[in-house]
């Protein structure tokens, strides 16, 4: 009777529907080249400030920074950050990068912090003082130190504009790369509780493209050696995942999706710069290291 009642309702029930792909594999085409389409006009904005440099490029930091910390602010409100002393200090560390020296850079960062005691020290930011000190002290650093070295690596002699050029394919190469490859390949999770859809696979994807769009940048240079260029571009694909991670810490711990809406659906500058704020001070010490 059993074995009839099985047959009864295997006859009777409706058939199974046929599995559906992986949602990760779903749309990587579309959803590639809206992030491409996004990029290009970026990348072309960046290529060409580059290429400016001198005053144009520093003005160019300025509102970058300005943008940045604007995005950063608003995530942070809670916090209650002394906006004030952010934006000048950034503005600050940025100018002195350009007119000045590493000295003028490092003073400027020593005086942040009574800049910061004499701007919160007012009724509106006195109570948790230590934290709105502490938010705006790491926008200041996370924010100004990569502009301070974007415009070091551009103010040096000759070849400034073209390294940061690479530094820049080779981070938005590596990104792009590790993006497709972990879509289509990605299994093993590297870090789930910062960043659910980072990959090994795309790690190592976003590397090896990373390397070889930085080499492949200095075939066209004389002055950079292959080996160098190896060397500086797996330096800068390598660190780049930090930045992302660093960033996608912080948004986990406020409890935010993006930084802003400037790139629609795809984010905020923030959320396009967070690998090229730790790529570019790589990219400069290298940079200076193997090539000055």
């Amino acid at each position: 009777m059993d074995f009839f009642d099985e047959e009864m309702f295997a006859e009777e029930a409706p058939p199974k529907p046929s599995p559906r792909p992986p949602p990760r594999r779903r749309g990587l085409r579309g959803e590639t080249a809206k992030r491409i389409l996004v990029a290009i006009p970026w990348l072309g904005f960046a290529i060409a400030i580059a290429i400016a440099g001198g005053l144009p490029f520093t003005v160019a930091m300025l509102a970058i920074g300005a943008l940045c910390l604007h995005e950063y602010f608003a995530m942070t409100g809670e916090l209650r950050p002394v906006q004030a002393a952010g934006y000048i200090a950034v503005a600050a560390l940025v100018l002195a990068a350009h007119f000045g020296t590493a000295f003028n850079v490092l003073l400027i960062l020593a005086a942040s912090f009574p800049l910061l005691f004499v701007l919160g020290a007012d009724r509106r930011h006195r109570d948790g003082i230590t934290v709105s000190m502490g938010a705006t002290l790491l926008g200041i650093v996370w924010i100004g130190i990569p502009l301070v070295h974007a415009v070091l690596l551009r103010d040096l002699p000759d070849h400034g504009g073209a390294l940061l050029i690479d530094v820049l394919v080779g981070t938005f190469a590596g990104d792009t790369g590790a993006y497709v490859t972990g879509r289509m390949f990605g299994s093993r999770k590297i870090a789930p509780n910062l960043s659910p859809k980072k990959t090994l696979e795309g790690l190592i994807g976003g590397f090896l493209i990373g390397t070889t769009a930085f080499w492949f940048a200095g075939l066209y240079q004389d002055w950079l050696s292959g080996v160098d260029a190896l060397i500086i571009g797996a330096a800068v694909a390598a660190i780049a995942p930090l930045g992302d991670l660093f960033e996608s810490m912080l948004k986990r711990d406020l409890g935010k999706k993006d930084t802003g809406r400037i790139f629609g659906p795809h984010g905020g500058l923030l959320d396009r710069l967070d690998a090229v704020f730790f790529t570019i001070v790589v990219g400069y010490y290298l940079s200076v290291q193997l090539v000055y």
